[in-house]
């Protein structure tokens, strides 16, 4: 089977994230980037379905230079090639001049299904893969925990939580499939593979080579456009519940939670 993984750049959890002096955006100097972690479910699932089947799996990523570090890690981890998206006009487009960019890219390269997260984790929009199905006009399944492809790799059974229940869907390929945590645990790019990544094939491509126009992206084409970013308010200190027995420090704790937190 051949298929796709598209992929996204974000900031890794753990990097103080701070506001740029316009208050829409965030500055990205001295942040640390990893690959969408929901996306890295999206390359795992792809890899073991290849193992089963055979074939090959391309990962397309979008954005600047540095994109190239997360298509390389899925490189490492056994995917057969990479395709990166860069162009200037590309800065400060919105999720549904992302997926037209990759639409384009992916639209003549043989799939049978195509993997994204089910959303980034810094914009948290979850349309991206979605919108792509929709310019491929082709089926996509959203949120998956699951995945089963039969084996005539002519169709696939995915499941989808709903409200503490399963939505076993099945659709004919090629489709769009969003990963969600729990489809599989991501394996970690061994030093072999590592190795072998920095050999893989990697090809960059521009507006002009995709025949896009790049009036139709960037931040003046935006149709969701971003009026302010505001940080969470600061968290308020911890108070420490005192009293000279356990009877008593929960008859403090109880007064505590009804007459300041007013949670009982």
């Amino acid at each position: 089977m051949n298929i796709i993984v598209c992929l996204k750049q974000v900031p890794d959890t753990e990097s103080q994230i701070k506001l740029a002096p316009d208050g829409k955006s965030i500055l990205k100097e001295d942040l640390k980037w990893v690959m969408n972690p929901y996306d890295e479910f999206g390359v795992e699932e792809a890899l073991r379905i290849k193992e089963k089947f055979g074939g090959s799996v391309t990962v397309v990523g979008l954005g600047p230079k540095r994109v190239t570090e997360s298509i390389r890690t899925a490189l490492a981890m056994g995917a057969d090639k990479g395709i990166l998206i860069s162009d200037p006009a590309l800065e400060g487009s919105d999720a549904l001049a992302t997926a037209k960019a990759l639409a384009a890219a992916v639209k003549d390269i043989p799939y049978d299904i195509i993997f994204t997260g089910q959303r980034g984790v810094d914009d948290d929009n979850g349309i991206v893969g979605p919108a792509l199905a929709e310019y491929l006009g082709i089926p996509h399944m959203s949120i998956i925990v699951k995945v089963e492809v039969s084996q005539d790799g002519k169709s696939v059974k995915c499941n989808k939580p709903v409200e503490g229940q399963t939505l076993v869907i099945e659709s004919p390929l090629p489709a769009v499939v969003t990963a969600q945590k729990g489809l599989n645990e991501p394996r970690y790019a061994s030093l072999p593979g590592i190795m072998k990544a920095k050999k893989k094939p990697l090809e960059e491509k521009t507006f002009a080579a995709l025949g896009l126009n790049p009036s139709e992206f960037g931040e003046g084409a935006r149709n969701l456009k971003v009026i302010e970013l505001t940080p969470p308010p600061a968290r308020k200190a911890g108070k420490i519940v005192s009293g000279d027995t356990p009877e008593s420090k929960a008859k403090e704790l109880a007064r505590l939670l009804h007459e300041e937190a007013k949670v009982i």
